[in-house]
């Protein structure tokens, strides 16, 4: 780290993630950014995410009340891979027929093949961010993976359930995500938590919050999971609000639902959408931002350890529309916070009194 760098000043232009001057061999964070927006079935601009996000971080200021100096710990953000930039045109080029038909081909034969390539480059791209995040798990990194639409983190879900012995993710969304091959995309964003249950039997609770927008198959699906599945509906969470009880009490019961090493994935719509207006699949309702941040302080408080984490659906808005820049902004907060968070977790970093 360069010797002159001043936490209490503004970003350099030249600089990295968060205004930081660190390479990655100085981190102990690297943010794996996923450009990814193939099977985006509402709003779009979700590949921009990882992007606008590094941009929005140089706004950050570094001393955080939560966790004592997070970014002594060392953050770096790659560069995406060109690859991925690739893969996603060419699969958001075949699949936006198949999504303007709602997946029904039984009149469009000849977009089969569409849809084939499709499920090939989403197989492909589950490949590469997994064998990322492998090498960084062995060469001791904590993996911050930035999407991208919520399909990304599967590669990354696989390679730290492969690490850990019976993992937990954590799921914040408006959505449950957890439908049948959406649209005929095995790999839907839609369809990301019936993946992981399904194919990676490392991972032994999903613990959802914040869920209001569902189809009654998704319902039916997580109720046949039995104790593997506990989902905290955001109507559940309002009520117990309006109720007058205490927002901690609502906190520990979704924390005490973890087991002890437990994955993180955000999805930047389980907030309101006031602080996410632009994002993908906006739905009205959702936690406060501090909310967020109060369950991510009371998993640390539990003395469980977060091994990963991922943040996904930001979009930043159309270039000089009202708050165009509002989605990234909280996003690259939210993204500091669940660094910050991990690391005191994993004992790295000081967690500080409220």
């Amino acid at each position: 780290m360069s010797l002159s760098f001043d936490p209490n000043a503004a970003a350099s232009a030249d600089s990295g993630v968060f205004g930081l001057p660190y390479t990655e061999a100085e981190s102990l964070i690297v943010f794996l950014p996923v450009p990814w927006e193939v099977t985006t079935s509402y709003g779009g601009g979700t590949a921009s995410g990882p992007d606008a996000i590094l941009r929005a971080s140089h706004q950050v200021d570094l001393f955080d009340l939560d966790v004592l100096k997070p970014y002594e710990s060392g953050f770096f953000m790659r560069a995406p891979r060109a690859e991925i930039l690739e893969w996603n045109t060419e699969g958001k080029r075949l699949a936006q027929p198949i999504i303007e038909r709602g997946g029904d081909l039984s009149d469009a034969p000849e977009l089969a093949q569409n849809l084939r390539r499709v499920n090939e480059l989403s197989a492909e791209l589950n490949e590469r961010v997994y064998r990322d995040c492998k090498d960084l798990i062995q060469a001791g990194k904590i993996i911050g993976l930035v999407g991208g639409d919520h399909s990304t983190p599967f590669g990354a879900i696989r390679a730290h359930a492969e690490h850990c012995k019976d993992l937990g993710v954590l799921h914040f969304d408006a959505h449950s995500d957890t439908r049948i091959a959406y649209e005929g995309f095995e790999d839907s964003h839609a369809s990301i938590m019936y993946n992981v249950l399904e194919r990676i039997p490392g991972v032994k609770k999903l613990v959802q919050v914040g869920i209001r927008d569902v189809c009654e198959q998704e319902v039916d699906y997580c109720r046949r999971q039995g104790r593997r599945v506990r989902v905290f509906w955001d109507r559940e969470i309002a009520a117990s609000r309006l109720r007058g009880e205490s927002f901690s009490g609502m906190a520990s019961q979704i924390v005490e639902e973890l087991p002890q090493e437990v994955y993180v994935s955000f999805d930047i719509d389980g907030l309101d959408p006031r602080f996410c207006p632009h994002t993908g699949t906006p739905v009205a309702g959702g936690l406060d931002f501090s909310e967020a941040i109060f369950i991510l302080r009371t998993l640390v408080e539990s003395g469980r350890r977060i091994v990963g984490f991922d943040l996904n659906e930001v979009a930043p808005g159309p270039e000089g529309a009202d708050l165009a820049e509002w989605d990234a902004n909280c996003g690259a907060r939210l993204l500091y916070k669940l660094a910050a968070f991990t690391l005191a977790s994993r004992k790295e970093r000081e967690l500080q009194f409220l």
